[in-house]
């Protein structure tokens, strides 16, 4: 089954690596052992074949919103409010089991920097019109 990881960070404070930024500075040995942890959670997906796609998502003052109300289509460009965390990127997992998904999701180093949110992703085809 395919799950999302949907990684969080706070847009004031962003930078990619997401987990590398923190409201105070990382030692280098703190960056270091986080850029390790990463590397080798990256490495074991990929060559588990559980890594179907990844992506860090530009900053949310470039967005734009549409929405449809009543017939009228508006467009607002962002950022679009003061919140606290956004979303900052996705990795997308194919998992035999929800909880392999749930422990691959624990070893990302954002959990401590910002959050971390795992969704399973329904398969359309299975969706009765």
């Amino acid at each position: 089954m395919k799950y999302v990881v949907l990684i969080y960070n706070n847009p004031t404070t962003w930078q990619h690596p997401m987990f590398l930024q923190q409201s105070e500075p990382l030692s280098e040995q703190e960056r270091a052992e986080r850029t390790s942890e990463f590397q080798t959670l990256l490495k074991e997906l990929t060559e588990t074949g559980e890594l179907v796609d990844s992506a860090a998502l530009g900053d949310p003052a470039h967005s734009m919103a549409l929405r449809m109300r009543e017939g009228v289509l508006a467009a607002t460009d962002g950022p679009f409010a003061d919140v606290k965390e956004h979303l900052a990127g996705y990795f997308v997992l194919d998992c035999a089991t929800p909880e392999r998904a749930r422990e691959l999701a624990r070893r990302f180093p954002d959990v401590r920097a910002g959050g971390v949110e795992l969704r399973p992703v329904l398969d359309l085809s299975e969706i009765r019109m």
